[in-house]
């Protein structure tokens, strides 16, 4: 049993905004139905594959789909759309990932499906929403990062934007529309009333930016990075290279933790720089700089130990997975028939949680 046990999900989405958002209510109980055409999730191709339940799966797909089930339809025949109809009879949760329009075509559009379940919540997730000049703009998560201003700041000290490392535009549309859709089935519980939700990628991610683009929100000029405290004009919060060739951060601005440094490399006369703008403090960068290229990055690690700063050796996947702080919360588990799984963020006092089975294509 978990929280949302009693909850049945009709699933059309692929790849990963929609099927993040399912998985997290799979994990709470809720029956995810996952409706998949005949050549199933292209997630399901994705490498690299494990052995989950005796299966070679996707370590993406299983990580994703676990505990959930899997129907194949051909939504372009008559059959197909009969049993599609049947399933939303019996829904709670509608959920799709297509371009805007082609739910409509195919006859399952929102008041399409409200005559077939008048209370059902449905939520459509795209790049940039149902409506507007960008609705019909195919993108996948990096072009939405650049369009919604994200990527100018993801960006080197020569000002050339990189390839970021994680899918934010996916992980907040994932996010919101599980959001959404808990708030839609608190409201239903109230009023009896369904909703529709239009979830756009885009609008999801742009929030995000209030802590580091104000600049902009309040009228005037973009951020740039080597002038923002969050994003590598602060000596307490940026990368440092290590003597070995690798990477420690210091991650927390608070004065006390430049003073806890400072104070412990003999350097105080610096403090005043700490206190600067960002982008006037190249002087105590300079320095740290400096410093941190004496040491290797575990050599760092161990001086660290007993000094209250914010500080980070940068691990790559495999130590991070490693570290003790991830089996003592038990984030990293394997499934009682196998394969790995990085455990849900959300998890319940005095519940307990295992990963569902991972279905193979068709397996109900």
């Amino acid at each position: 049993m978990g929280k949302l046990s009693g909850i049945t999900v009709v699933d059309l989405s692929l790849f990963l905004p929609g099927p993040m958002m399912t998985v997290m209510m799979a994990d709470q109980g809720a029956k995810v139905i996952k409706v998949e055409p005949q050549a199933g999730d292209p997630a399901r191709e994705q490498a690299p594959f494990d052995t989950y339940g005796g299966e070679q799966h996707s370590v993406w797909f299983a990580n994703l789909n676990r505990g959930k089930s899997s129907v194949v339809l051909d939504l372009k025949s008559e059959q197909g759309k009969a049993q599609l109809r049947e399933l939303i009879a019996r829904a709670d949760v509608f959920v799709e990932g297509f371009r805007p329009g082609v739910m409509k075509r195919l006859g399952f559009d929102y008041d399409a499906v409200k005559e077939l379940k008048s209370d059902i919540v449905y939520c459509s997730i795209s790049a940039f929403g149902q409506e507007g000049a960008l609705a019909h703009h195919p993108a996948h998560d990096m072009a939405v990062q650049a369009l919604a201003g994200f990527l100018s700041v993801n960006d080197g000290p020569d000002g050339m934007p990189v390839v970021p490392g994680a899918p934010s535009a996916d992980l907040a549309a994932g996010l919101t529309a599980l959001s959404s859709v808990l708030m839609a089935l608190v409201g239903r519980d109230r009023t009896g009333e369904g909703a529709y939700i239009d979830c756009a990628m885009f609008d999801s991610l742009l929030p995000w930016c209030v802590h580091t683009a104000g600049s902009a929100i309040a009228g005037g000029e973009s951020p740039v990075s080597a002038r923002q405290r969050s994003l590598g004009g602060a000596g307490f919060y940026q990368v440092y290279q290590t003597k070995d060739g690798r990477h420690v951060v210091l991650g927390g601005r608070e004065i006390k933790f430049a003073k806890n440094l400072l104070t412990a490399l003999g350097r105080e006369d610096l403090l005043p720089f700490a206190e600067a703008p960002a982008g006037e403090q190249g002087a105590l960068i300079a320095f740290l700089r400096e410093t941190f290229g004496t040491r290797t990055r575990d050599e760092w690690v161990a001086w660290f130990a007993d000094k209250d700063v914010a500080f980070s050796p940068v691990l790559n996947f495999r130590e991070a997975l490693d570290e003790p702080h991830i089996a003592e919360r038990g984030l990293w588990i394997e499934a009682e028939d196998g394969g790995r799984h990085i455990a849900p963020a959300v998890r319940f006092s005095g519940e307990s949680w295992s990963p569902g089975k991972v279905p193979g294509l068709g397996e109900g």
